[in-house]
């Protein structure tokens, strides 16, 4: 095998058969390098639903209030549910084993100024527990806290951009900002992997907004988080309860659909990594394909090698040289060029998806890549089937007697 003249007849085989070689490499280059690109591909889609769910916390539900469809215990369909400061309470108090956390979140748009400048931005009444479902950012000063709740204190914590937006190179902290018609002094400034919109929000105690809105008790929505120690399956019957819990307080029939809806971030994500993974498995089809074209290739090539030199391997046989000789001829050249172009695939493969980077993020594939091992594994499995695809038109030449195969044409 490591014969010095073997790996002469090798090259000089090669150089005679540019175009043979050629054909042969380019089959294996190309099986290799689809394979890494489309797996790569695979990885990036997972990459996008992670990061779809990478802004927010994942062990939390959003209740939503809705309106009824169906009559119950004498209330009519069609009525308005609303959700009040009650609800929180009651559910703090019922359901401490699985509860870590629950904050409410009324919404509201509104003309903020600060000097001469103004803009329209979104402001989000909360509590302080809110920042962990949105796994906000501090970059300076702090967050609502329990206190600024409590007191109903006139706070508000700003996005990186509303900051950029009002205050330019001025520092925002303690400076006191008209929003909708009231002062508010700025205690915070956050940031936000959600992105540009996630950024232009002001977040103020929910207290203070009822307060200013005819001191009601009302709030548009509320966020549950849930101790990640109880696990999906816990998570599922936790959600049941509490909309049985809810459905029952504000007499919605069990089985009206329209009263509350539930976002329940847990379920969505397994779903969707299990769609991610579907997705995985068929890219990996697909690409595990083309690694048997290659080896299918890789065998009809060898078959025509084998044939081209039959009278070759004929002299070969007449001059004594063993069946093992001539298989070991053969093999050893299919499974150089196999190599050297198999990992060449795979380099050019790496390469590419190297320097994607997000240019696919409207396709929904974000930053693929392949492992290593994985790219190395799928050259080296190419290369030995490869070479055991070789192995039958090389062992049936090793099996013609001399004086047959001198006569071929």
């Amino acid at each position: 095998m490591f014969s010095r003249d073997n790996w002469k007849e090798i090259f000089e085989t090669i150089r005679k058969n540019k175009l043979r070689t050629f054909l042969s490499g380019f089959t294996v280059a190309l099986g290799i390098f689809i394979f890494v690109s489309l797996f790569g591909f695979g990885n990036g889609l997972i990459n996008t639903f992670d990061e779809f769910f990478q802004d927010d916390a994942t062990n939390v539900f959003f209740f939503f209030p809705g309106r009824t469809s169906k009559p119950y215990k004498g209330f009519k369909s069609e009525r308005q549910i609303e959700f009040d400061n009650s609800d929180i309470e009651d559910i703090k108090k019922n359901f401490p084993m699985a509860l870590e956390y629950i904050t409410p979140r009324i919404t509201r748009g509104a003309l903020v100024r600060y000097k001469s400048e103004s803009n329209n931005y979104t402001t989000r009444a909360v509590g302080e527990s809110h920042q962990f479902a949105e796994k906000t950012i501090m970059m300076k000063g702090r967050y609502l806290n329990t206190l600024d709740i409590r007191d109903k204190n006139k706070y508000a914590v700003i996005g990186r951009l509303v900051e950029q937006d009002l205050f330019d190179d001025e520092e925002a902290l303690g400076k006191f900002i008209d929003i909708g018609g009231s002062m508010f002094k700025v205690i915070g400034v956050f940031q936000d992997d959600g992105g540009d919109n996630e950024e232009r929000m002001i977040y103020l105690p929910y207290t203070t907004r009822q307060l200013l809105e005819k001191n009601n008790d009302k709030i548009d929505q509320f966020i549950v988080g849930f101790k990640p120690e109880i696990g999906y399956t816990g998570a599922m019957a936790f959600e049941r309860s509490l909309e049985r819990f809810i459905k029952d307080k504000k007499v919605i029939a069990p089985d009206d659909e329209n009263g509350i809806f539930i976002r329940n971030m847990a379920d969505a994500l397994q779903q969707n990594q299990q769609f991610a993974g579907v997705l995985q498995l068929i890219v990996a089809f697909v690409a595990f394909g083309t690694i048997i074209a290659g080896i299918i290739g890789i065998s009809n090539i060898m078959v025509f090698v084998v044939k081209e030199r039959t009278k070759e391997l004929g002299i070969r046989k007449a001059l004594g040289a063993t069946p093992a000789n001539v298989i070991s001829t053969i093999l050893l050249e299919s499974v150089f060029i196999t190599t050297i172009s198999g990992f060449s695939g795979m380099l050019f493969g790496i390469a590419l998806l190297s320097s994607l980077g997000d240019t696919l993020e409207e396709y929904f594939i974000t930053d693929p890549y392949i492992n290593t091992g994985t790219a190395i594994f799928a050259t080296i499995a190419l290369i030995i089937f490869g070479a055991i695809a070789g192995y039958v038109p090389a062992n049936r030449a090793a099996k013609i007697k001399p004086i047959v195969a001198l006569r071929d044409e």
